[in-house]
C-alpha cells in the first residue's frame, strides 16, 4: 500500500497495488505508473482534472493485533 500526495496538496492513503509489480529493478516506479493510470480513470469518470502526483511513499505496516483468548 502507498500513501500519495498530489501537487494540489491533497492526499490519498493506503492505495493498493499488486505485489507482483513491485520489487524489481524499477523499485516503486511501477506502482507510481499504476496509480497515475487509476487517477486518470477516476478523473475522467468524475469529470474533473487529473491530479499530478508530488510524492509516493510506502504506507507503514499496521501493528499486529493481539490474539484474544
Amino acid at each position: 500500500m502507498f500513501d500519495v500526495v498530489f501537487e494540489d496538496g491533497s492526499r490519498a492513503s493506503n492505495r493498493r497495488v499488486p505485489m507482483e509489480i513491485l520489487g524489481g529493478l524499477d523499485g516503486d516506479q511501477p506502482a507510481r505508473e499504476l496509480i497515475e493510470q487509476q487517477e486518470s480513470e477516476i478523473a475522467e469518470k468524475a469529470g474533473r482534472p487529473l491530479r499530478a502526483i508530488r510524492s509516493l511513499t510506502r504506507a507503514a505496516k499496521p501493528e499486529p493485533k493481539p490474539i484474544r483468548d
